[in-house]
This record gives structure tokens, sequence and C-alpha cells, in this order.
């Protein structure tokens, strides 16, 4: 069977986060830091034979090889998010055939959705990390007008966001020939126009993004270990 490798990203800037923290992805919630909470989870889980580790800089890169999970290869990031993906995706060894793709930003990822993903992606070739969408959404055209969308078919993506390496690369070869810009990997995939499938998620599973969230990621974080 092939080989499975985990994309960690880590390499985001956090500017939202205001100067709260001096590196989110290494903020210490509930006595560990942000990036260890994933990556405990995909070593419990089992699911990777080989991990990816999306750094900012060197500092970031040298603190977090003490949590890394092995065997791992470290690459730096790029400017956005897409550009990080893609030079993780150029790093794989040639005998990985799926790849998990995780915002570390997520430190609620659960080792039986982990389990239930891997599953899932060597069947379907694509699934990813959902929840429904649960508000009013709708609409607003640039004549003021308001349409409602129907919110039965509408999902909020997360990660992980899993793939055949095959597929995922194809992907996102074309978004760099298109030059799009793209703020999920399944966006990629949907210019193959291949199907998804979708795992619900019943379980919060937010990202960090302001300082506001520390003290809810505290409780959240706190409530899941307990």
């Amino acid at each position: 069977m092939p080989r499975t490798a985990a994309i960690l990203l880590a390499a985001g800037s956090g500017q939202r986060m205001q100067g709260a923290v001096a590196d989110k992805i290494l903020a210490p919630l509930c006595g560990r830091p942000l990036f260890l909470h994933s990556a405990s989870a995909f070593v419990e889980s089992g699911v990777a034979d080989f991990y990816v580790v999306v750094y900012r800089d060197q500092k970031q890169m040298l603190e977090l090889s003490a949590y890394a999970p092995t065997p791992a290869l470290f690459v730096p990031g790029g400017d956005e998010r897409q550009d990080s993906v893609a030079a993780a995706l150029a790093a794989l060894p040639p005998d990985i055939g799926n790849v998990f793709i995780h915002d570390c930003a997520r430190p609620f990822v659960r080792v039986e959705q982990l389990i239930a993903l891997h599953k899932i992606v060597l069947r379907e070739d694509a699934v990813v990390l959902a929840h429904r969408v649960t508000d009013t959404i709708k609409k607003h055209s640039d004549d003021g007008h308001l349409k409602s969308l129907d919110r039965s078919k509408l999902w909020a993506m997360e990660t992980p966001q899993v793939f055949s390496r095959d597929l995922i690369v194809a992907a996102y070869a074309k978004v760099a020939k298109k030059k799009l810009r793209i703020t999920d990997d399944a966006s990629a995939v949907e210019l193959l126009q291949h199907p998804v499938a979708l795992l619900e998620n019943a379980h919060p599973n937010p990202k960090l993004t302001t300082p506001a969230d520390l003290p809810w990621f505290e409780y959240l974080l706190g409530q899941s270990q307990s």
C-alpha cells in the first residue's frame, strides 16, 4: 500500500493576533504549544508514515523541531498558504500515495476523525473535514438586493483535507497555470471537477485567529482533555 504523508502548516504570519503571542503556532494552550496538539493527534492515529512541517523562519523551525513527529522534513513556507502547500507537495518522497493537509492553527482535530478520513481517501481520493452551516446565509448583490441561499446544501470547510497525491498535485498545477488564489485545498480539486467527499464534524474545530480566541481555546481544550 502507498505511504501516507501529513503536511502540517505552521508558517502563517498570525498578524491578526496583534502581538498577543510571539508565535500563535507555538502559543501555550493547556500546557502545550498549539502545534503539539495537532501533531500528537496525528501520531496517536497512526495514519501518516511521513510528515512535512512547513515553517515560517529559521527560529520557528528550530522550535518546531522539538515537537515535530518523525520522520519529518522541514520546508520553508511561501507568501500565501497555497504557496506553502505547493512547496510541501513538491518536497514529498516519490512513494507517497495520499496526503493529509492540516492547518496547525486548528488544534482540535481528533484521532478518530483522522482514522476515518484515511479510510475514506483510500476509496474516494478526496475528502474534507467539514461542518454544516446553521446560520441563514444571504448573497448581497451590487444593486443592494439580497438572495437567500439554501443552507441545507452549504458546508463550512475545515482541515484536515486529504487527497490522493496524484490528484492534489495535478490540482495545484492547474492553480499555478491559471494564476488563481485559493483559500483551501478542495478549491484546487474543484478545478479538475473531481468529487470531494465530506466527513461531517460534530465537534468544534475553530482556527486560532485573534487574541479573543485564546481563552476560548483554553476552555475547549480543557473540556476535550477532561
